[in-house]
């Protein structure tokens, strides 16, 4: 507060104060400045005895009344104050702090704007003045404001910080970098400049020089819960999850009731995978903050990940009840009820997820959204909606045109499932096969080391292998960078923890998006997709980001090596003795209610049969065999298999199947390629998208096109035949069983030389510097 009585004067037909009032109101002015405040009010009190409309102890009075917390009243006196004396410049830039302290943000830059018009080199007041129209989201007049105080006075250190924070919201970082760095130049030791600061680095991408500015303002201020939160993101940010949990905990620790802080450790802990602290730090973010929507949104996909997902279905279900339009919370739900085989108002949430999508806005994650849709141009649109939302191209590309002579081309396949996971089962045996005279492989790995054997097998199968977990994108695609990868490949494409921000950096000449996902990643930074003539038809490149490189078989690798043990009974595999054994081991979110309609009409058909289903979660269990009695179908029908960790066991036992039953509009993938390699044939009906028509292509590449159904009546005629004609069926196991061998599905050696030919292509076409086109390489191209 200010307590000068500078202004203009005093007003017309002023008298001035008796002595005793003078030498009382000096004397109380003196114990004021002493922190005597209960003395110094009496004698305050003493003076306006004495004389009732003295406005320098009513304003002072007011001052003390609002330092003591009692801000109605001293606003109330400063009132009366300048009501007696309207030229006290003090007096209105004193009530306009109190009345910012009150929230009544116009009132207080009226008054602030009294006091300048009565003392225009009051600096406070114009230092103030700008805070106050920062507090009103007005930036502009706020940076026009602290630009006078400086001019005013060159050294204010608050000023240049205060004009900084209102640049920083203005997206004007570089300018408000600049501000702070006078800031501190005036006074090195402001932690709130340096808390801006890091703020403005953090926004301009340079999270290293900005977690050393948060670190600065923490010296000074070692409990400032903003300051850690925001050191926290910026962790988070840089892909150092567990620094940024210790972070966000200081931060409760500082502040138990900073909702934001527990919702961003809870977001930290998701990327760790510790789904149950996350749970309980979205819902202690809530208790703080109720209806918080993105602690409702974390919430609800912790409960996902914890299998939870009655709860998580309910979850979603407030989160869009709070905010309706909340980025891909529609997607979210509908994807938790997939998985849970929920498919109550499932057609009508589908329909209002597609039509959003088609409007642009942020509906679903790509990955939920190729589950349900069947229009590749749909599924195109969503893909570019989360990349222009999250990944978008950097304006400073890593690579500038570069070329390198190497006398190998090198490869850097970049994934986050070096592990056991889907992708590297149907990769490794190509890793392996490269030939090394022609390129040098390098692996860049982002996930967790699961040290499992697979893992180990791909350690080995690199010329390097290069564990970039805990690294952020900038330092990632600066190693690719350093590295001078001639291709790199992404092998994870818009999937579960996905990078494409490395991409998005541009660190290689020529960008590969291969097997991960199915569908366009709607990138322009992304140059080529591995695919071939079914997967995708030339009709369909319009939708592509990519050019296609499209391969002579099936775009899906496989491995021709792997082991089946011996095959379990059907007793041991939780199988009846007799009858006939439908199988569908997808993932449960890829079920459908028109395809299940399909499934039990065939049980229904083909007496003592069963359906062989994956191992779920208690709520998809449920809710098919609730669906299932829908249908007329005995719970006892449906037969679900434990999990198993090794591959060649699941191989083992699924052998025991006698038809794999495909979903639709999303296939089985690298399901299909376990059924086909165990002995079990599997039947397919191709969808309208990449994710739909990979059934037929492996189908095709294993010399199996009459399983490919043309419609849905032919899929339940074909399932039914074989069902029936146990000959039929042992003819076409016969027949698969003699294509395993010499096929192009399970030509390992014969696909990596394709998948070399295309590499090759690129490159021979990108060194001659021609723009990426499609291409298709033939059969005896090698």
């Amino acid at each position: 507060m200010n307590s000068g009585i500078a202004g203009k004067g005093p007003p017309p037909g002023y008298a001035p104060p008796p002595p005793q009032v003078i030498q009382t109101l000096r004397q109380a002015w003196g114990l004021h400045q002493q922190g005597q405040l209960s003395q110094a009010e009496a004698l305050y009190r003493d003076v306006l005895k004495m004389q009732p409309d003295n406005a320098d102890a009513l304003h002072f009075l007011g001052v003390l009344q609002s330092q003591q917390g009692r801000r109605e009243a001293g606003l109330s006196l400063i009132d009366r104050a300048v009501a007696v004396n309207p030229r006290s410049a003090a007096a209105f830039y004193n009530r306009a702090g109190i009345l910012r302290d009150m929230k009544r943000l116009e009132e207080a830059l009226e008054s602030y704007d009294r006091a300048l018009a009565l003392k225009a080199d009051h600096h406070a007041a114009l230092n103030n003045r700008g805070a106050v129209l920062h507090d009103l989201k007005r930036y502009s007049e706020a940076v026009q404001s602290f630009d006078r105080a400086i001019a005013m006075k060159p050294d204010s250190a608050d000023a240049f910080s205060n004009r900084a924070i209102s640049l920083v919201e203005l997206g004007r970082l570089d300018e408000a970098l600049e501000s702070f760095r006078r800031s501190l130049e005036i006074a090195g030791d402001n932690p709130t400049a340096q808390f801006g600061r890091g703020n403005a680095l953090s926004g301009l991408g340079q999270l290293e020089e900005a977690l050393s500015a948060y670190d600065a303002a923490l010296s000074l201020m070692p409990y400032d819960a903003r300051i850690l939160t925001n050191r926290g993101t910026v962790l988070v940010r840089l892909n150092r999850y567990e620094q940024a949990v210790d972070s966000f905990n200081r931060a409760v620790i500082a502040d138990p009731q900073d909702a934001e802080a527990c919702k961003s450790r809870g977001d930290a802990l998701i990327h760790l995978r510790r789904a149950s602290e996350a749970l309980a730090s979205y819902d202690q973010a809530l208790a703080s903050r109720p209806g918080y929507a993105e602690a409702l949104y974390g919430r609800a996909h912790a409960l996902s990940e914890l299998k939870r997902d009655d709860e998580s279905i309910a979850a979603y279900r407030v989160l869009l009840g709070t905010r309706p339009d909340h980025p891909y919370g529609p997607g979210m739900l509908l994807h938790t009820k997939q998985t849970a085989c929920d498919w109550q108002g499932r057609a009508a949430i589908v329909a209002d997820i597609v039509q959003g999508v088609r409007a642009g806005r942020r509906m679903a994650s790509p990955l939920a959204f190729v589950a349900v849709s069947d229009s590749e141009q749909d599924n195109a649109q969503c893909a570019r909606i989360l990349i222009e939302d999250k990944f978008k191209a950097s304006a400073e590309p890593l690579w500038r045109g570069e070329r390198y002579r190497h006398d190998r081309t090198r490869l850097v396949y970049l994934s986050c499932d070096f592990g056991a996971h889907a992708v590297a089962t149907q990769i490794a045996g190509v890793f392996e096969r490269h030939d090394r005279t022609r390129f040098e492989t390098i692996a860049m790995s982002y996930g967790q080391n699961d040290q499992s054997e697979m893992r180990a097998r791909l350690e080995r199968a690199f010329d390097r292998f290069i564990d970039i977990q805990g690294k952020s994108d900038g330092e990632g695609a600066s190693q690719i960078r350093g590295l001078e990868a001639d291709i790199v490949i992404d092998l994870t494409g818009l999937t579960a923890r996905c990078r494409p921000g490395i991409l998005a950096l541009r660190p290689a000449g020529l960008q590969v998006q291969f097997l991960g996902f199915a569908g366009t990643l709607g990138a322009d930074y992304v140059d080529y997709v591995i695919a071939d003539s079914v997967v995708i038809p030339e009709a369909d490149h319009k939708h592509y980001a990519e050019k296609v490189a499209c391969l002579p078989n099936s775009y899906m690798p496989t491995d021709c090596g792997r082991a089946i043990a011996a095959r379990p009974s059907r007793a041991e595999a939780g199988l009846p003795e007799t009858g006939f054994v439908f199988c569908a081991f997808n993932n449960s979110y890829k079920f459908s209610p028109d395809v299940f309609d399909i499934w039990m009409r065939l049980l229904k058909a083909a007496e003592n049969s069963v359906l062989w289903l994956p191992k779920m979660n208690d709520t998809a269990r449920r809710n098919l065999l609730r669906e299932a009695e829908t249908r007329g179908i005995s719970s006892e029908r449906l037969v679900f298999a434990p999990y198993v960790a090794s591959g060649a066991e699941h191989l083992a036992r699924l052998s025991l199947a006698d038809l794999f039953l495909d979903t639709r509009p999303y296939n089985a993938h690298s399901s299909a390629t376990d059924a086909l390699w165990a002995g079990v044939p599997v039947l397919t009906q191709p969808g309208d998208t990449f994710a739909g028509r990979v059934g037929a292509s492996v189908l095709k590449a294993c010399g199996l096109p009459e399983l490919v159904a043309e419609s849905s009546v032919s899929y339940e005629a074909i399932a039914l035949q074989l069902a029936r004609n146990p000959d039929a069926l042992s003819e076409l196991k016969a027949k698969l069983t003699g294509k395993l061998a010499t096929c192009a599905l399970f030509d390992t050696a014969g696909f990596t030389r394709h998948l070399e030919a295309a590499y090759a292509t690129m490159y021979e076409s990108h060194r001659r510097g021609r723009e990426a086109q499609s291409f298709t390489i033939s059969q005896m191209q090698s």
